[in-house]
């Protein structure tokens, strides 16, 4: 299986349409490279329906008590451990409710952890230190779509009656056929031959924002457009809180600063004010 896999032919591998990098002036590297970003959005925008599918499965398994598991290897995983430490302080969820798991373990976040990628065994025994159940959802992201560490736990957990999807960029890969509900953002190749940190990251950063976003959205963790349950873990986040007490409520500065330090939260606050003004 594993040369297979290494034989399949992805877009995101094939060579630049650019060449002779180097002797390119610094704004001529820039302007290409940002020509090649500009088609990243629109690339999302085709893999819609597929992403519509996936973000309805984890709402509807997160409102059963589930829990969303991200595994990745190298850049792909360190995407899924970004975007999940960001829902704690972001929607006032739990920290085990959107979990990054990385190939090579927490370590690989910035050190490359060689071959972590390669063992088909490891993500399922990553996952079950986390008690993982039929309750909970698991994510694969790969950019080519065929690292084994990816397929060998999207494998086992399809075998163990737990959801699955992906991200990936490109189609018809060993990933997403194991993916009950694949998303395949397709993003050609790279303006730097195979670094699928460039356009394929930003395309599996959308996507995960996008994920994650609209879930929160769906569990009730957005009032009008407002984070009303973010964490209050900095100057900058309880002035912006601050300000959102006193939009709801009318109260001014102070009194709403008052009223946040007592009752914890956005949501709470403006909930306190209303029953009992």
């Amino acid at each position: 299986m594993a040369n297979k896999h290494q034989k399949m032919q992805t877009t995101t591998e094939r060579d630049s349409h650019y060449n002779h990098l180097e002797q390119m002036t610094v704004v001529e590297i820039l302007q290409n490279i940002n020509k090649e970003d500009q088609t990243v959005a629109l690339s999302v925008s085709k893999a819609i329906p597929q992403i519509e599918k996936l973000a309805t499965v984890i709402t509807e398994r997160m409102k059963a008590g589930g829990r969303l598991f991200y595994i990745g290897a190298g850049t792909s995983g360190r995407l899924g451990v970004v975007d999940a430490s960001e829902c704690p302080p972001t929607f006032g969820v739990p920290f085990d409710m959107v979990v990054g798991i990385i190939a090579g373990g927490d370590g690989a976040i910035r050190k490359a952890v060689e071959f972590a990628e390669d063992d088909a065994e490891q993500a399922w025994k990553d996952l079950s230190a986390f008690n993982i159940t039929d309750k909970d959802v698991v994510v694969g992201i790969a950019a080519s779509g065929t690292t084994p560490y990816v397929i060998g736990g999207l494998k086992t957990a399809n075998q163990n009656k737990i959801a699955t999807g992906c991200v990936v960029c490109n189609s018809g890969s060993p990933v997403a056929a194991e993916a009950n509900y694949p998303v395949e953002v397709v993003t050609g190749p790279e303006f730097l031959t195979g670094s699928t940190r460039m356009k394929a990251g930003t395309a599996q950063k959308l996507v995960l924002n996008m994920l994650t976003t609209t879930v929160m959205i769906q569990l009730g963790k957005v009032r009008g457009n407002k984070m009303v349950d973010m964490q209050l873990s900095n100057n900058k986040l309880v002035d912006r809180a601050v300000k959102m007490v006193m939009a709801e409520t009318g109260v001014d500065e102070a009194t709403a600063s008052k009223l946040l330090q007592e009752q914890g939260s956005v949501r709470k606050a403006v909930d306190f004010y209303k029953k009992n003004k």
